[in-house]
């Protein structure tokens, strides 16, 4: 009993000592994470017109020909694991209308281009595997189209990307093909996918461009040696 007693009375003397210890301790991390801080802040400042600029361009090439785009930067009052700062990317897809938050666009096409854009400008710094873009083709067509398609393909030389699409242009630049189809099977309905290459994909694309007349399928040829 009596050296268990010793054993906690060095204990409790000895308190005070660890307690400054620690306080000196936690002051250095602190210290160490205030400059970690800063320093990401000043980074994030530089970069952030750099990207914003880049993505504005992105998106004019996709369509938004007088959007707007900013990436965000709002100090917190306590730190939190991602820095000292609020990162916010606000977007206005046409004149007159206010800089939002990207949760407050309705538009699920909207979306999908304005993700285009963002993955293209990051293209080289992503290390998201998989990219999954779904209507990306609403109120778009012509030369927009081809211009969907073209970053898409470029994207896709270091990531998957996954991509549901109406629009021929786009299907066309894909390095693979495949068709939703539904079927009714003792009054059941079905969803089937099937990948379509060689002569298969090129009278798809025909169809999806209006049908198989022999300038549909000539249009279709072309539009796949272009990719």
């Amino acid at each position: 009993f009596g050296d268990r007693a010793e054993e906690r009375m060095q204990k409790i003397e000895g308190r005070d000592a660890e307690l400054e210890r620690l306080a000196k301790e936690i002051e250095n991390v602190r210290a160490q994470m205030n400059r970690a801080g800063e320093a990401l802040r000043t980074r994030r400042t530089k970069a952030a017109p750099k990207l914003s600029e880049k993505i504005r361009r992105n998106l004019r090439d996709l369509g938004f020909r007088q959007s707007e785009f900013e990436a965000n930067l709002s100090a917190l009052d306590e730190p939190r694991p991602n820095g000292f700062d609020l990162v916010e990317l606000l977007f206005s897809p046409n004149p007159g209308e206010p800089l939002k938050p990207l949760r407050a666009i309705a538009s699920s096409g909207e979306i999908s281009r304005l993700m285009l854009a963002i993955k293209s400008a990051l293209a080289a710094h992503d290390a998201i595997p998989l990219l999954v873009f779904d209507e990306i083709d609403t109120n778009v067509g012509g030369e927009i189209a081809h211009a969907v398609g073209a970053k898409m393909q470029t994207l896709g030389r270091d990531h998957q990307v996954v991509c549901i699409t109406h629009l021929p242009q786009v299907a066309a630049t894909a390095s693979s093909h495949f068709v939703v189809t539904k079927d009714v099977t003792r009054g059941r309905t079905f969803s089937n996918l099937r990948e379509v290459t060689g002569k298969a994909r090129q009278e798809e694309i025909a169809r999806m461009l209006g049908g198989k007349s022999d300038s549909a399928l000539k249009h279709a040829t072309a539009l796949l040696k272009q990719t």
